[in-house]
């Protein structure tokens, strides 16, 4: 019975196999699972690894750049508006540290009203001095200035230029016959001019009341946007690069506000010694062009060795050009690697193609706003990434 057993248990049929062992287990074959089977080679591994990791970055970029160019469309749209929270933004890093001085022992309203209200009272009294300083001396600068012109053409009729006082004549007709028919053109530039200053106003109206509360409660504003507009989970990050991007733009503008003005006072010092007209007001234009790094200051000091030309010759002319090259060595290689260290530092390089590329999307206000706005991005995207990604949950 224990033969039968064993042969029904080795073959079913009751027959045993040939050559098989009593007791031993039937012979199978062995099947792989689908995952390890050999399966063709998709067609994207055919191309060189640098090509697909490019091709990889080109699309990402792409993206960036569609995103990119779309905020910059609707900024262009409502200029007046972006143009005017910009301005905000830049007295509220300005005035913002005197505010908190001052809340110590004033209410936060009264403090505010004191920072702006002084701030402005200085900058008008400012203002009010170049005003005097020009109505001082426009007599004497009308005379300086016929006689520097006199003079300019004498000097273009000596080597190495040669003019002769026809070709001169001729120039002087032909800017009077470009003014006379030009007139109509001109009037309307002008009239344009007025609708452009009506603009000014306007923004700087809506910059002075959007600063009063960035300055008095800016950080419950945007505790109030996270919360609003954010998920739990994103709204970390979003404090992280916050903070980072307002240490980066305050940092930058209080920087560029002590290159200015130690570059207007440099400025100032060295056309007084020169006895330069209008000292005063070119020193304040060298204040204001300096804003516009590597570009302005020496904009700014063109326009200073033209008066110094008319008013006081070619020598005086002369050295104004090399105060120029002085200036500009002493911005680009002493006080930016100085003053700026402690904010967020960008190589010249890079400087200069944001400025050329901001004058080119949007002129002067472009490549004022062009540093900065690279700034806060290069600052938020260190501080997103100095943060390591979270590790597995433990149990």
């Amino acid at each position: 019975m224990e033969g039968d057993a064993g042969r029904r248990a080795a073959e079913p049929g009751g027959r045993r196999r040939a050559g098989s062992v009593l007791g031993s287990r039937p012979g199978h074959t062995v099947r792989l699972p689908a995952s390890t089977r050999s399966r063709p080679e998709p067609v994207a591994e055919w191309t060189v690894p640098w090509l697909r990791v490019a091709a990889a970055y080109a699309w990402r970029l792409i993206l960036v750049g569609i995103v990119v160019y779309g905020v910059f469309s609707v900024l262009g749209s409502f200029e007046l508006i972006a143009v005017a929270l910009f301005l905000a933004l830049i007295v509220t890093s300005v005035l913002r540290p005197l505010t908190d001085l001052l809340d110590r022992v004033l209410p936060r309203p009264l403090a505010v009203a004191v920072a702006l209200v002084g701030s402005a009272l200085v900058l008008l009294a400012l203002l009010a001095l170049v005003g005097n300083a020009v109505a001082g001396e426009s007599g004497r600068l009308a005379g300086e200035f016929r006689g520097g012109v006199h003079r300019i053409e004498q000097w273009l009729r000596r080597p190495p230029f040669r003019l002769s006082p026809g070709r001169l004549s001729d120039v002087q007709s032909q800017v009077t016959h470009y003014l006379s028919t030009h007139r109509s053109t001109l009037f309307s530039n002008a009239v344009s001019g007025l609708t452009r200053a009506v603009e000014v106003v306007t923004g700087g109206a809506l910059a002075l009341f959007a600063s009063v509360f960035f300055i008095h409660s800016g950080e419950h504003l945007w505790a109030w946007m996270r919360d609003e507009l954010l998920p739990s989970t994103a709204r970390p990050a979003w404090d992280r690069a916050g903070r980072a991007a307002w240490r980066a733009f305050a940092g930058y503008t209080r920087g560029i506000i002590i290159v200015a003005a130690t570059n207007a006072v440099l400025v100032g010092i060295a056309l007084l010694v020169l006895r330069v007209p209008l000292a005063l007001p070119l020193t304040l234009l060298e204040f204001f062009a300096a804003f516009v790094p590597l570009v302005g200051s020496p904009v700014a000091l063109a326009v200073a060795t033209v008066v110094a030309l008319a008013g006081r010759g070619p020598l005086t002319a002369a050295a104004v050009l090399a105060l120029i090259v002085v200036i500009g060595q002493l911005e680009g290689h002493v006080l930016h690697p100085l003053v700026m260290s402690w904010a967020v530092r960008l190589h010249p390089l890079v400087v200069a193609v944001s400025v050329i590329a901001g004058s080119i999307v949007a002129g002067v206000i472009g490549a004022v706003v062009a540093v900065p706005l690279v700034s806060v991005v290069w600052a938020v995207l260190r501080a997103l990434r100095a943060v390591p990604p979270p590790g597995p949950a433990r149990p």
